[in-house]
């Protein structure tokens, strides 16, 4: 039986007091779509089997380049951090995976596994960490991991990736994502084509470390912690990593690392058509890289990101199975809270993008009727999908809504109790 950290009564009552202005709003919609041909019942299921899965590490407040203001009932390890992400998969019903960091997440394999189990969770891609310095490593990452001058240091950052693997592999992940924060900050720093053979060597040897089933995520980001050049700035970049690779190496897209103006939905196409289109990292990001509650600046961002992986279904794309991935820092919300509304926002961009009239679609574009083309994507995000989204939660034993309920539950208050109090000062990356 899955352990619960919100008592069910809790959400039986607070769904109790929702349920026939919840009811009255899934007819109307119903009634709505079905005058477009749309039959409500179809996207709920459809909505219902879309899941991400939630970092591990974004249960804990953020930080600014400048400092730290932590939270109450903070986690204290993994095992916190585990407990904390089951009460957000138990009000979304859309998260029932946990990605790992290490070495912040690193313990018993046996442990994790048994306590994720008993909470009903399971584990997406595991995270190895070359960007900063663990207390006990012998060779620093000032100056680069994997693209580093000295043949030690790199070694270090694959054997660190290589254990990345066996952890992962003993919890049943299936993928390893890499990102590095490998670059300079002053032009003649390094040298950029020697620095990024270093880097193809290090991947190469993880890569050959990887079982049959797994796959290996590069992640692209266009500047920091290095301000000059990243080793991997990029999709272009990280599109010619995983070709090089193999057929087991794939691009990861995060979505708050890339300029504001950057058309990532095209980005996302183009991954799409040439099969490198591995996963993603959501967030949002107002001037680059904010690593924000996932549609919190541009949500119709998001939806035309939607659009695209809707679009590959339905043309039924080989092999398309991407990674659907959490990547945020809360500085000054409740990271729980954050991560629920996330999930749902995610969630939402899929079912509004099933919305969308795909033949009609079609022949817009053929026809270079422009105007009706986007009228078209138009329609389909203004609809309100929240009752298909609270219907889906609600069928799974999830929350009507989740971040009432999780408020009603008093959660917080209560690890707050449980929790030492932790301190601030320290300065943290976004």
């Amino acid at each position: 039986m899955t352990e619960l950290k919100i008592a069910a009564d809790i959400v039986t009552r607070e769904n109790e007091k929702r349920a026939t202005a919840h009811a009255a709003d899934y007819d109307a919609l119903g009634a709505n779509l079905a005058r477009r041909n749309i039959d409500i019942e179809a996207i709920t299921v459809q909505a219902s089997k879309f899941f991400v899965a939630v970092p591990s590490w974004g249960v804990g407040t953020g930080g600014t380049r400048f400092a730290r203001f932590p939270g109450t009932g903070e986690p204290r390890g993994i095992f916190d951090k585990l407990d904390d992400c089951s009460v957000i998969n138990q009000l979304t019903s859309a998260t029932p995976n946990v990605s790992l960091h290490i070495p912040w997440d690193k313990e018993d394999p046996k442990k994790l596994k048994a306590h994720a189990n008993a909470l009903g969770l399971g584990f997406d891609a595991m995270n190895s960490n070359t960007f900063s310095d663990a207390p006990d490593q012998k060779h620093s990452y000032k100056y680069g991991s994997l693209s580093h001058a000295d043949a030690a240091t790199r070694s270090q950052a694959v054997d660190h990736n290589i254990e990345c693997i066996e952890i992962g592999n003993a919890l049943g992940s299936k993928a390893l994502t890499v990102w590095v924060g490998d670059g300079s900050n002053f032009p003649g720093q390094s040298n950029f084509t020697r620095s990024f053979e270093r880097y193809l060597a290090g991947m190469a040897e993880i890569y050959k470390a990887l079982p049959d089933d797994w796959r290996l995520f590069s992640e692209h980001k266009m500047y920091e912690p290095a301000f000059y050049s990243t080793v991997v700035q990029d999709w272009g970049t990280n599109y010619l990593i995983a070709n090089t690779l193999g057929e087991k190496a794939f691009c990861l897209v995060d979505l708050g690392h890339h300029a504001p103006n950057t058309n990532i939905e095209m980005i996302v196409a183009r991954l799409i058509q040439f099969g490198k289109l591995g996963g993603f990292h959501f967030n949002d990001s107002k001037y680059g890289d904010d690593d924000l509650d996932a549609g919190s600046i541009d949500p119709y961002r998001l939806f035309l990101v939607f659009n695209e992986l809707v679009d590959a279904e339905y043309r039924g794309v080989k092999a398309f199975h991407p990674a659907h991935m959490i990547d945020q820092s809360h500085n000054v919300t409740d990271p729980i809270e954050s991560l629920i509304s996330s999930a749902n926002e995610i969630r939402r961009a899929y079912a509004q993008a099933l919305l969308v009239d795909r033949k009609a679609l079609d022949g817009f574009q053929q026809d270079n009727d422009a105007l009706m083309a986007s009228d078209t994507l138009k329609r389909a995000y203004r609809t309100d999908v929240e009752p298909i989204l609270a219907e889906a939660r609600k069928r799974a034993g999830g929350a009507i809504d989740p971040v009432a309920t999780y408020r009603a539950s008093g959660y917080r208050a209560k690890v707050a109790g449980e929790r030492p109090a932790s301190k601030g000062g320290s300065g943290g990356i976004i």
